[in-house]
């Protein structure tokens, strides 16, 4: 490390990231961003060393969504990157705010085995690539790099050349980053929106993630409206306990929220992006449904789908004008919120609460009954992280959680395979929860590289692998007339397997062989814990048969 007379532009750019306020770094250390990661710890920053650069590079995208701050990730140059770029992409694709530290080749190092163009690799996959050019800059490079992260939600591939970070550089007290002010709707759009929720029978708010810190005025608003709540599902649990919540809006929703989601005369998008996935390829806009979307980026509005309104303004600005204006000029009214409606809320707004089949055998459990019964065991202080496949609908629909900071679903990208190191970098932000990473088999398999890690940081996770021995959406998408000898294996023992690692573990094939869970929750959770379910085929998960429809 440098000695205090002995400033480098590693050391500068360490120390700015810590004065405007990053909280953890992950990172897989090489040659090339040695010093950098190095300079991190000395100004205090906390870091966290993965075994692959695309789990650091999650580990750090969930810490910063658990954190709503700025996150880290160093990494090697060339290779070190690349292996980052799904992670990178998932960032870029959830607008994430992420620094990705990339160490760089030197310029004049045209035949190094590392070389190759990173900034076009990060433009590639939807992230913001920078470069800090010299020790006169470097404390303004890694500013603007941090403003464009924090303020514009990005993901930022900041390049750090091998030789210009060993430089000499001065240093000094980095400028102040001040938040930029929320974007205010105009007065006109503000009175729109009034007056379509004073005439509206059957008003819905869906809330996006960028609703996240506004769950009260979206509350306040909706209950002097009337109308019912739901959100996407990187939402999941903005408004856990409010009685007037219908869940997750989309390919998740319970047939009760479909129904009431459909029914609506007017469904307002706050932060959302009303994709396909969280209206069903539009299939829960009832006919006649007036469609308002609220969004602070202009380019957000209408990019999924053609809404009735379009209204440029942040979610807590607009509710608020929309509050205050409803307060002057309209009494609070029920409207959708009917003793009906509500009795129906009660008896059906959950997942638990749907009766079903149990296709549970002799050795093989319902994903259902295995989900219910979790729900049941587990603490409430809980933060849930999913990882793709057919899967992944059981455990975000029947695993409450507490608020938005209790689910973590890096689905953006829609890769297998980033659940156990989202988890992680969820456990980290959330200390005070109990971790839960809920995996398919093919998904713990390729993030197989951070079990270690999870023991090694010491985290008390309860590990669930949904194990159907296959890639489950595959088999049920290509149909059993196809050859599915590709998307179909041999049975994993991961519990064997997590045990070699350090874990506690069982392989669970009814409830009864939940006790050795019940066990570990009883204490002391010194060791994490991986329940390998052998789970029966569900012949294709209700949501999945929602994404694969054809039109």
């Amino acid at each position: 490390m440098t000695s205090a007379n002995h400033t480098t532009v590693a050391d500068v750019v360490g120390r700015t990231l810590q004065r405007l306020g990053v909280g953890a770094a992950f990172g897989v250390v090489g040659s090339g961003n040695f010093q950098v990661t190095n300079a991190l710890r000395a100004a205090g920053v906390a870091f966290y060393p993965a075994r692959h650069e695309g789990g650091a590079t999650t580990m750090a995208d969930a810490y910063a969504r658990m954190t709503d701050g700025v996150a880290v990730v160093t990494l090697h140059q060339g290779c070190g990157l690349t292996n980052a770029l799904t992670g990178i992409g998932e960032a870029a694709k959830s607008r994430t705010p992420l620094i990705v530290l990339a160490a760089d080749t030197p310029g004049d190092a045209v035949r190094s085995n590392f070389r190759v163009a990173q900034d076009a690799l990060a433009a590639a996959v939807g992230a913001v690539p920078e470069r800090v050019y010299g020790p006169a800059s470097a404390i303004a490079d890694t500013v603007r790099a941090f403003r464009t992260a924090r303020d514009d939600g990005r993901c930022v591939v900041l390049n750090l050349p091998i030789d210009i970070q060993a430089l000499p550089a001065a240093w000094d007290t980095p400028p102040v980053a001040p938040t930029p002010h929320p974007v205010r709707p105009a007065d006109s759009d503000t009175d729109r929106l009034t007056d379509l929720l004073r005439n509206s029978e059957r008003p819905v708010f869906v809330a996006g993630r960028g609703a996240r810190r506004y769950a009260t005025d979206l509350r306040q608003l909706a209950a002097s409206a009337g109308a019912l709540l739901a959100t996407s599902a990187v939402a999941n649990g903005l408004f856990h306990d409010d009685p007037w919540s219908i869940g997750i809006s989309g390919g998740f929703a319970t047939p009760l929220a479909v129904e009431l989601i459909r029914d609506a005369d007017l469904l307002i998008g706050w932060g959302c992006a009303l994709n396909m996935w969280t209206m069903r390829h539009g299939r829960l806009i009832g006919d006649g449904a007036t469609v308002v979307q609220v969004d602070n980026e202009v380019s957000a509005l209408g990019a999924h789908r053609n809404v009735s309104i379009e209204i440029l303004g942040d979610v807590g600005e607009t509710a608020r004008a929309v509050a205050a204006a409803w307060k002057k000029e309209s009494a609070e009214s029920n409207r959708y919120r009917t003793d009906d409606v509500r009795a129906r809320i009660v008896a059906g707004a959950r997942w638990t609460q749907v009766a079903f089949d149990d296709l549970s055998t002799s050795d093989r459990i319902d994903p259902r009954v295995l989900s219910i019964a979790l729900d049941r065991m587990l603490p409430e202080q809980r933060v849930v992280a999913v990882d793709s496949g057919n899967f992944m609908g059981y455990p975000s629909a029947y695993l409450a959680v507490p608020d938005q900071f209790g689910f973590c679903f890096t689905q953006a990208f829609q890769s297998v395979g980033l659940g156990l190191a989202t988890a992680i970098g969820a456990a980290l932000a959330q200390p005070d929860r109990l971790p839960i990473a809920a995996l398919g088999d093919g998904g713990a398999l390729m993030g197989s590289s951070e079990f270690e890690t999870v023991v090694r940081l010491g985290l008390p996770m309860v590990v669930v692998v949904y194990n159907d021995s296959a890639y489950g959406a595959e088999v049920h998408h290509f149909g059993a007339d196809s050859d599915l000898a590709t998307v179909q294996f041999p049975t994993t023992d991961f519990a064997a397997m997590a045990a070699g690692m350090g874990y506690a573990a069982a392989t669970v094939r009814s409830v009864a062989d939940l006790d050795r869970l019940g066990q570990w929750l009883a204490g002391p959770r010194d060791r994490p814990i991986l329940l390998d379910a052998r789970i029966a085929s569900d012949g294709g998960a209700w949501w999945l048969q929602e994404a694969f429809h054809k039109h």
